[in-house]
């Protein structure tokens, strides 16, 4: 069976662009903001939505996004209430692809039948776990891909060639490739490097590479789209998200607004980026 991951990634195709994937975390600054931004995303002009799933200790993750996590879960965000808020979304989308990103010990406690369940009903499209390496395969990817989801994994600068399969093995919807080394927001990527990360990864794959990490602005998502079949911004919308709270720490329609103002900004750079290259 097809997964909304593999549609729309074949619809980019035939459009000749490269796609924009978001990453908010699901809670914060609180549930009914958050879900309220997921359903602006779309519209905005985002073509896949990764939602964080809050972790004490999300060691991948730079200060913004742990910072994020911590907002999410002292307002009382659970991966029960995770699932809840991707139930809510498909009340009025039923497309857009969502992809939860995070880490395994919350899916642990939860129960790995139970989640997988729970989550293809509420309507999630694939999971990217950063902390199961291929050789924990049964502990997750290959219940998610019995399941129908996807199982997307992170391949990074220090992934060479000889590491590069076994990180492929069993991946499916598409491939991260993280532009730098170390955490997340941390530095710039240099696009004529991800080109040639990107066009080494798809000697091994037919599968879509999305490129993230450290991309901030219209201009450097521009320049990785003319290399990548998806771009991947997180941090720079936290930063907006967390800016635009009151001095409470809430959110309001504010905060919607910013991260769909910069998202649309993004939007037209990926877009412009892909045309650029195609010429």
């Amino acid at each position: 069976m097809t997964t909304r991951i593999e549609t729309r990634f074949a619809a980019l195709k035939a459009e000749g662009r490269a796609g924009l994937v978001t990453f908010t975390m699901t809670g914060d600054p609180d549930y009914d903001t958050s879900l309220a931004i997921a359903k602006a995303l779309p519209k905005a002009g985002a073509d896949v939505i990764e939602l964080g799933m809050p972790f004490t200790d999300p060691m991948a993750d730079g200060p913004a996004i742990q910072a994020a996590g911590l907002r999410a879960l002292n307002a009382g965000q659970t991966l029960a209430k995770t699932l809840k808020l991707v139930s809510e979304f498909r009340k009025d989308d039923n497309d857009t692809p969502i992809v939860l990103m995070g880490y395994y010990n919350p899916i642990y406690i939860y129960g790995v039948d139970r989640f997988l369940v729970d989550a293809k009903t509420a309507g999630v499209d694939g999971l990217i776990v950063v902390d199961l390496p291929p050789e924990e395969d049964e502990e997750l990817c290959l219940p998610a891909l019995r399941a129908g989801l996807n199982f997307i994994r992170l391949a990074t600068p220090t992934t060479d060639d000889k590491r590069l399969p076994a990180v492929l093995n069993n991946t499916s919807g598409f491939v991260y490739y993280v532009s730098i080394t170390g955490i997340t927001g941390s530095a710039a990527p240099d696009a004529n490097k991800v080109g040639d990360a990107v066009g080494r990864i798809k000697r091994h794959t037919q599968l879509p590479v999305a490129v993230g990490f450290g991309v901030r602005t219209a201009a450097s998502a521009a320049a990785i789209a003319g290399h990548a079949d998806a771009v991947v911004v997180g941090s720079a919308l936290i930063d907006v998200l967390r800016a635009s709270l009151d001095g409470h720490g809430k959110g309001g329609p504010q905060t919607v607004k910013a991260v769909a103002d910069l998202v649309a900004e993004l939007a037209q750079g990926v877009r412009a980026g892909r045309s650029v290259a195609a010429e």
